[in-house]
């Protein structure tokens, strides 16, 4: 029954999209909660506006640029561009938080118009899409990566990065004597509550990926997708709980929680075709790279508010070359996709940014840092009653 089919497929289609507009407040609870309080209503104004400006520019421009065409057989065109809509975002809620408190909005703003449009697009033009280069020596087709370890994550990690790099630490965050400053989160209960939401929006993203339910063997590729997701973000969460209470005797639940979401991003690229015992091992060690990964960006003085580096882009990385370990998929395959992605987003979002940054500088001046941007910003303030103390 092939109508039953193209029903069953937009209705799951529209359902893993709504999951996966849950992290848009995840994002923004996530980062909101770990910002000091004199920044959370920028936080949150952004990333509204990212999933806005985002998913306006990716329906006007970045769809057809990533897939060439609107047609699908399979299910209502519309349900598969909003499926592919809802993650276009994600890649500047990415970036965004790792350039958190020291950011104004418009330059953001007007860098999300040209991820959305061009740089998010030609990416998944290149492995999920219409493929301008297939057939030449840059073809990353044969690269697996389900929902995005390199193809959403490590493309917006490497914006991150290449923002950091242009705006530099927040002030006061590295002393001249060598020594970090500590910046303590507004909001332990916001980053629980983010860091939930987004991890139901992964069974959504990755479960969506597998494109079909209207199968019994599409149906089961599904179940077993979701239960390996899963499976990761746990694995990410016992280990760091592990590591820093041997470490510290302590449970930092900021730490517990990335090492859940490094997990998660590490899955991303092959949480399709693992078996269930894989994933274990995969966010174990996407737990254990955000352990060591948060203290090595801060060593090299890359200020990085959320971790959104070692969450995104190390086991961006880890997650793609992973699928090259564990499954029946080229090795090489995978390292080329990592490398031409990573070198195309890096690239193109150093000169996008850099020329915006010449117009439209992006770093707020020195005295409304330390006043906080939301009176600055957003004319207005998250906890009025709060006595702020840095």
């Amino acid at each position: 029954m092939p109508e039953l089919s193209y029903a069953l497929d937009t209705l799951f289609a529209l359902f893993a999209m709504t999951l996966i507009i849950f992290m848009v407040p995840g994002f923004a609870m996530l980062e909101a909660g770990l910002v000091r309080s004199k920044n959370v209503a920028a936080v949150l104004t952004v990333n509204t506006m990212i999933y806005a400006v985002a998913s306006m520019f990716f329906l006007l421009v970045g769809y057809s640029l990533a897939f060439g065409s609107w047609e699908n057989d399979t299910m209502s065109k519309w349900a598969a561009f909003l499926f592919q809509m809802a993650f276009v975002g994600k890649t500047v809620n990415i970036m965004s938080g790792g350039v958190s408190e020291r950011v104004r909005i418009v330059p953001l703003m007007l860098f999300t118009v040209v991820m959305a449009a061009l740089i998010y697009p030609i990416a998944v033009n290149l492995t999920w899409g219409a493929n301008f280069l297939k057939g030449t020596a840059l073809d990353i087709s044969a690269m697996h990566d389900l929902a995005g370890s390199t193809v959403i994550h490590s493309t917006g990690a490497w914006a991150l990065l290449a923002a950091i790099l242009i705006i530099g630490p927040r002030k006061g965050r590295y002393t001249p004597n060598g020594t970090i400053r500590v910046f303590p989160a507004s909001n332990i209960p916001l980053v629980v509550l983010g860091a939930m939401l987004l991890w139901i929006g992964w069974f959504g993203f990755n479960g969506g990926s597998v494109g079909s339910i209207s199968s019994k063997e599409s149906a089961d590729a599904v179940a077993l997708t979701i239960m390996n997701t899963n499976t990761a973000g746990l694995a990410g969460a016992i280990v760091v709980a592990l590591v820093e209470y041997i470490r510290y005797k302590k449970f930092d639940i900021t730490m517990i929680l990335n090492g859940a979401l490094g997990g998660l991003v590490a899955v991303t690229a092959g949480a399709d075709i693992f078996d269930i015992y894989t994933p274990i091992l995969i966010g174990a060690i996407g737990g254990l790279i955000v352990v060591f990964g948060v203290p090595f960006f801060d060593k090299l003085r890359i200020d990085d508010p959320v971790g959104a580096l070692s969450v995104h882009l190390l086991n961006g990385v880890w997650g793609t070359l992973a699928v090259g370990i564990f499954a029946d998929v080229s090795f090489f395959a995978q390292l080329k996709g990592v490398l031409v992605i990573g070198i195309f987003a890096f690239i193109s979002s150093y000169v996008v940014l850099y020329a915006i940054n010449k117009f439209v500088v992006f770093r707020i001046d020195a005295e409304s840092e330390t006043e906080g941007l939301d009176i600055n910003e957003c004319g207005l303030e998250s906890y009025p009653e709060f006595t702020r103390t840095i």
